[in-house]
C-alpha cells in the first residue's frame, strides 16, 4: 500500500488528464499510483482535441456504451459535461446510441439500449445539480 496522500495525488492527476477518475483506478491508485497516472497519460493522448474535439469523442463513447449496453462506458457522460457538452448534445448522442442498439449484430435492441440512454440522462442531470450519482452498482464479491 502507498500513502493516502500519494493515492490522492494520482486520483487528482487522473481527474486533470481524464476529467474524471474511474472507480477501478481509485482502488488501483492505493497500490500502484504510477499505473493510474500512465493510464491517464494514454487516455489523454487518445481523447485530446484533434480532428475531433474531446467533447465529440466523449459523446461518441457514450453512444457506443448505450448501443452495447456497457455500464462502464456510461461514465463518459461526466468528462463529456466537463468538456462542455450540453444536455441537447448528450440527448442526441444517446439517441444515436439507442438506434445503434437496434443494428449491432446480436445487440440489445432499441428498447433495451433505451434503458441505458435514460441512465445517461439521469447521471447527467444529477451531476449538473451536484447530487450523488452512480453509473453502475459496485461489484459484489460472492463465494
Amino acid at each position: 500500500m502507498v500513502s493516502h496522500a500519494r493515492a490522492q495525488k494520482a486520483n487528482a492527476y487522473m481527474k486533470e488528464k481524464m476529467l474524471f477518475t474511474p472507480r477501478m483506478f481509485q482502488i488501483i491508485n492505493t497500490v500502484a499510483p504510477e499505473a493510474g497516472e500512465r493510464f491517464a497519460d494514454f487516455y489523454g493522448t487518445v481523447w485530446q482535441d484533434g480532428a475531433l474535439s474531446r467533447k465529440v469523442k466523449e459523446l461518441m463513447f457514450i453512444a457506443i456504451g448505450v448501443a452495447y449496453r456497457s455500464p462502464a462506458c456510461l461514465i463518459h457522460v461526466i468528462p463529456a459535461i466537463e468538456a462542455g457538452a450540453t444536455d441537447a448534445e448528450i440527448f442526441e448522442a444517446v439517441t444515436v446510441g439507442t438506434l445503434g442498439g437496434g443494428f449491432v449484430p446480436n445487440g440489445p435492441g432499441i428498447s433495451y439500449a433505451f434503458q441505458y440512454a435514460l441512465k445517461v440522462l439521469e447521471i447527467a442531470g444529477k451531476y449538473r445539480k451536484g447530487e450523488a450519482w452512480e453509473y453502475a452498482e459496485p461489484a459484489e464479491f460472492k463465494m
